[in-house]
């Protein structure tokens, strides 16, 4: 059974983010470690039921890698965003077979890439360029090979991640595509106007009570 993983907020920088996430989540989310592969590094915190939220930002101190980061952190429009304000920009569907589901999703969703960090291991889909897949809309995909579910190790702030909810112009063609991966049943959609541009809702309950991160 395919679960949700984690929520991925990204931020112009680490400091950044922990500020935003103080100021409107309130607590204080704590180091998590370094991406040598990706040049980047993050924040974590569990969200309990062996999910958990990831705040990732470019690390200015490695070393620009030679292929495309991953969740479009290279992107200049993003960039752009990100010194704006943080925000959720996609999420990580955790599966038991990434070889079987990339294979048959009947798109392409990347391509497994063994990864590991101190004693974790892990297959992630890799999209070439590092596009976000749907716009951020649609799971990048995971397999850990260290158990525990590593959010178990990660700081207990009191918040649970209570539902996932993608707005989207196109809800039809979202739930095709997630449904292909076998996503369907771990987020909400709702239908946004034709105009409007998609985003994620993640409803969170923290220690003063409900907020929504977009």
């Amino acid at each position: 059974m395919n679960q949700l993983d984690h929520i991925v907020m990204a931020a112009d920088s680490l400091q950044q983010g922990v500020e935003y996430l103080r100021h409107t989540v309130g607590v204080d989310i704590p180091a998590g470690g370094f991406h040598q592969t990706m040049g980047t590094h993050n924040h974590l915190m569990q969200l309990a039921n062996d999910a958990y939220l990831e705040l990732i930002a470019i690390d200015p101190q490695a070393s620009p890698p030679r292929h495309p980061r991953w969740f479009g952190l290279d992107d200049a429009s993003m960039r752009a965003t990100l010194k704006q304000q943080p925000r959720l920009i996609t999420w990580v569907m955790n599966t038991s077979d990434i070889h079987q589901l990339a294979a048959g999703t009947g798109f392409d969703i990347g391509i497994p890439t063994g990864l590991s960090r101190d004693n974790l291991k892990w297959e992630f889909a890799l999209t070439g360029d590092g596009h976000l897949l749907g716009g951020g809309m649609l799971p990048h995909c995971i397999q850990w090979h260290s158990t525990p579910h590593p959010s178990r190790d990660m700081a207990n702030l009191d918040c649970i991640l209570h539902a996932l909810t993608i707005y989207h112009n196109r809800p039809h063609w979202v739930a095709e595509q997630l449904d292909a991966m076998g996503a369907g049943h771990l987020v909400q959609i709702e239908t946004l106007a034709d105009d409007q541009s998609p985003y994620l809702e993640a409803e969170i309950e923290t220690p003063t009570g409900l907020i929504n991160l977009t």
